[in-house]
């Protein structure tokens, strides 16, 4: 039988998948949400943090060019070469270069061999079962030592509700799906509760070291590591780091192989550096466009535009308006301290000329439904921004209105009096129906 802390463990890792999982979760089959990276860092500028830090990653160089690939790889000196290109999307391993080269990552011991492989990916779209049809040009690849890994842990930091602070998650079966293993060995899931005022104790870091399956002199690595690796958890304000796999080597070294940091967003003003590293060109541009607006866009796969809020807001937008046959398009949220002229940029989004932007989802709009809850956004504003966005755009799709909240009589009363041809709706569900009532009639 598994231990209460196991149990508490495991609960915790599927709470972590279900957070993952829960904006897929929540959608019909028929509403497809397309994935959102608030921070994308590649993998080698993940790598640098951590090295920056003390913590034990593979040497590596990164090139943008074949000969400089080349020339890492002799500086490497190394018995054995990795070479990754260096794309956000998964599943590298085996994706295809449009200049026909198969594979993302590839290993080789002859250095002239990497600056040959580099000439074929540096410039070339690499398409993977994650990336855009066309695929994504790779600008830079990671060349790196190929250390063999004689075994595989998890390890993760990861902020709980439940614990108020941050928790070490870890398991001695690594390199797998670690949802799967909580799922299926909840006794091979460990826990470590952290007062965020004392920091990560010795006896913990043992002790989770001890659990992981170190032994011996790698036993005090591990728990080394741990202790860095929360120490770069809290100075770079991530809310994850999830390093799988947590491994050793044949030559006693325990190394992170590979890791996922998130971070918390509204530390951006003190961790400037970082964000500035924010790799966006794999975005959809009107997402970038969005992000220059402080607005947050989201694209989907329906016909109704849904103009919200908040996250949860968004989301109950969408689930409601499945629910009533309609199809959601995308939604932008306006998050809290929201003005007119915000208002205003958000429906120029979702208006805008397709080629314009460049992004699939604004031709697909034949509808838009405001749904603002106001509590610290004035619903006065956004209504100001409704008429000016409608008469200066010439709206020509179905607009659905409903506000609720600060200053909502005076905000119905600017979209009374404007004249214009907006619909308004007394709740959710009746802003809902109308929006997929208006396509259909369409």
């Amino acid at each position: 039988m598994a231990s209460p802390m196991a149990s508490q463990a495991g609960t915790a890792l599927r709470d972590l998948a279900l957070l993952r999982a829960s904006l897929l979760a929540r959608r019909s089959p028929a509403v497809q949400l397309a994935p959102r990276r608030w921070l994308n860092l590649q993998e080698y500028q993940s790598k640098k943090l951590m090295a920056d830090h003390g913590v034990t990653v593979q040497r590596f160089f990164v090139a943008d060019t074949a000969n400089d690939a080349l020339e890492a790889a002799k500086r490497l000196n190394a018995t054995e070469i990795v070479l990754k290109a260096q794309i956000l999307a998964g599943g590298r391993g085996k994706g295809v270069f449009s200049s026909g080269l198969k594979g993302g990552v590839h290993l080789t011991k002859d250095p002239k061999v990497v600056g040959e492989l580099a000439e074929q990916m540096i410039g070339y779209n690499l398409t993977t079962k994650q990336t855009p049809k066309g695929g994504v040009k790779v600008q830079k690849v990671m060349v790196a030592e190929a250390l063999d890994i004689s075994r595989e842990t998890y390890f993760a930091i990861l902020m709980d509700r439940a614990c108020n602070g941050p928790v070490l998650v870890g398991s001695p079966q690594g390199g797998v799906d670690i949802e799967e293993v909580a799922a299926k060995s909840p006794e091979l899931i460990f826990k470590e509760e952290i007062d965020i005022f004392e920091g990560v104790k010795d006896l913990q870091a043992q002790r989770l070291a001890e659990n992981l399956g170190f032994k011996g002199p790698l036993q005090q690595q591990a728990a080394d590591q741990i202790k860095k690796l929360y120490n770069l958890f809290l100075k770079i304000d991530a809310t994850q780091v999830e390093v799988n796999p947590f491994g050793e080597t044949p030559e006693g070294q325990v190394v992170c192989f590979d890791a996922k940091i998130n971070f918390d967003d509204n530390a951006e003003f003190r961790q400037k550096e970082i964000f500035a590293m924010d790799d966006k060109s794999e975005n959809e541009p009107i997402e970038n466009e969005a992000a220059h607006y402080d607005l947050k866009y989201i694209g989907l796969d329906g016909n109704i535009a849904c103009f919200v809020n908040g996250a949860g807001l968004a989301m109950a937008t969408c689930d409601i308006i499945s629910l009533n046959g309609g199809k959601p398009a995308n939604f932008l949220d306006l998050g809290g301290g929201v003005k007119e002229a915000q208002v205003y940029q958000a429906f120029k989004l979702l208006t805008a000329d397709p080629k314009g932007i460049n992004a699939k989802d604004v031709s697909q709009v034949e509808a838009i439904l405001v749904n603002i809850f106001g509590g610290i956004v004035n619903c006065a504003i956004i209504a100001n921004g409704i008429t000016k966005a409608c008469r200066e755009l010439e709206l020509k799709v179905p607009l659905v209105v409903r506000l609720e909240g600060t200053n909502v009589h005076e905000a119905k009363r600017i979209l009374t009096e404007s004249g214009l041809p907006i619909t308004a709706a007394s709740d959710l569900e009746d802003a809902a129906k109308k929006a997929v009532a208006s396509v259909t009639k369409k």
